[in-house]
């Protein structure tokens, strides 16, 4: 019987396989970290040889922790981070990784912000350009590189390279296609009227075949099996965006369920039966063949915590003890107090303000460590609370919220993001919710599951739940009023800062 299902998940660093029984259980794991290279300020790229070797690794590594037979997989799914740029050249061979954190760009969303482009992208696809957004990089491209653009075959996404390396099938899928703008949200299909308003209407040829996310992309083929351990023939489907799969593996599958993500990204989703909300949102993507994800979100959540212990918490903490875990130890010991110091987690700019950055604010001589550390989970928190209450203002209702990603491992950051977002918060058992949601993607598409709220049913467990302190209500209101006041204020102080003669400026060069 093919008992078990792999889901791979490939971050902008870090790619994990994971295989798991029909009900969830994690059997292996394997994860392989890979490296970005910044050739220019703001340019953040990576190797796209390096990425399939290191996925050739964690699949070979966790079969073979498993101890079973790769036959009995019964198919794989992938999910991958959204947005950024991957490319094939015209032949098939792999020409370019842009990952989402890249801000090359920001001078273009400038220029087409005062052109009026959104006006004519939003109503399409639901969604602005910004400066990691695929399309908005393939304008870039064609206007500042255009020998490299002349060579691009196929656009498509971190987790769609992987699956053309397995399957040999050059597709994509409707959640990351809709996820960067690429589709006509009501017809889920791609348009040309919103190619054009990019400046892309002569690129429709290097948009690759769409299908569902369960639908199957292709099988393992013979070469990759004696690369991987796979079977030859296993299934491969069209996989997930990432935050998509992350919801299907903390189990939001219901009309009105939240998800909020800290990982590299705060993404904070709802999901919704029409795309057509009363307000505006950062983005919509598909769900399923009649839902839809209503998304707000920014690269300004836990690669804060992952930069301030890297830079300044390494080597500091007990033996065996997570450098992490012990940062956020020293944040549960504060006391919440009013003149706490605050922090903007903008270390890779703000939503619609690629200028914006990450800093302190209102330190003391009394203040420690464990202060700054507060300030800066508490800081996360609040940019995921602004992105929410967009999403409530356009009309999206939701009660309660699964946290997943990097931040919902610790202890202390799940009951600062209840009382920070006024909201019960519960954590799923699996902390590998991405690989976790491209299993059950697998699963669905290989009738194992009818569809993925069963899959979800079956394979999700809650681990913690927690509930916002009251106490704490007015003094997070309070502190969240003056983030936002000094964001206000500082926003012409980022531009001045980064248009200074001499400096760097990510969106010139």
């Amino acid at each position: 019987m093919k008992q078990y299902l792999l889901g791979l998940d490939a971050g902008n660093t870090v790619i994990k396989a994971v295989i798991f029984d029909r009900a969830g259980n994690e059997i292996a794991y394997a994860c392989e970290e890979g490296h970005s290279r910044m050739p220019s300020p703001g340019h953040v790229e990576r190797g796209l040889d390096e990425l399939w070797a290191n996925a050739r690794q964690v699949i070979r590594a966790c079969i073979e922790k498993a101890k079973i037979q790769p036959e009995e997989i019964a198919a794989i799914g992938c999910a991958g981070h959204g947005n950024g740029l991957y490319a094939l050249d015209r032949d098939g061979a792999p020409l370019l990784g842009i990952q989402s954190l890249d801000t090359r760009a920001s001078g273009l969303v400038d220029e087409w912000r005062e052109q009026g482009v959104g006006e004519r992208t939003y109503p399409i696809a639901r969604q602005r350009p910004w400066p990691s957004q695929t399309p908005t990089l393939l304008a870039w491209l064609k206007r500042h590189r255009p020998e490299q653009f002349s060579r691009i075959g196929t656009v498509f996404f971190s987790k769609d390279f992987i699956v053309n390396r397995l399957t040999g099938e050059r597709v994509s899928e409707v959640s990351d296609m809709s996820g960067a703008g690429l589709l006509d949200l009501a017809t889920r299909r791609y348009d040309r009227a919103l190619m054009e308003a990019y400046g892309l209407g002569d690129c429709m040829d290097l948009l690759p075949p769409l299908i569902e996310s369960a639908d199957i992309a292709g099988t393992v083929t013979e070469e990759v099996a004696a690369q991987t351990g796979l079977a030859a023939g296993t299934p491969v489907v069209g996989g997930l965006f990432d935050v998509v799969a992350s919801a299907l593996g903390s189990g939001v599958t219901r009309t009105g369920s939240a998800s909020v993500i800290a990982g590299t990204w705060s993404i904070n989703q709802v999901i919704i039966d029409s795309p057509d909300l009363e307000g505006p949102v950062f983005m919509a993507s598909t769900f399923d063949r009649s839902r839809y994800m209503a998304m707000e979100n920014s690269a300004t959540s836990a690669a804060n915590l992952e930069w301030l212990v890297k830079e300044f918490f390494e080597g500091e903490h007990a033996e065996g003890v997570s450098p992490f875990d012990a940062c956020c130890a020293l944040a549960g010991a504060i006391e919440p107090a009013a003149d706490d110091p605050l922090y903007h987690p903008y270390l890779y700019g703000a939503q619609q303000d690629g200028h914006a950055r990450a800093g302190f604010y209102g330190i003391a001589g009394w203040h420690t460590k464990g202060h700054l550390v507060r300030a800066l989970l508490e800081g996360v928190a609040f940019g995921h609370r602004a992105h929410i209450e967009t999403i409530r203002n356009a009309g999206a209702v939701f009660n309660e919220a699964v946290l997943s990603g990097g931040g919902s491992r610790s202890l202390i950051w799940p009951q600062i993001f209840a009382d920070v977002l006024g909201v019960p918060v519960s954590v799923a058992r699996s902390r590998e919710t991405g690989a976790l949601g491209a299993a059950i993607a697998a699963g669905t598409g290989v009738g194992i599951f009818s569809d993925f709220g069963e899959g979800a049913a079956a394979m999700v467990r809650t681990e913690r739940f927690y509930r916002p302190d009251i106490s704490l209500e007015r003094h997070y209101a309070r502190r969240y009023g003056l983030y936002r006041d000094i964001a206000d204020a500082m926003a012409p102080l980022w531009r001045r800062l980064t248009a200074e003669p001499g400096a760097a400026t990510h969106h010139q060069s």
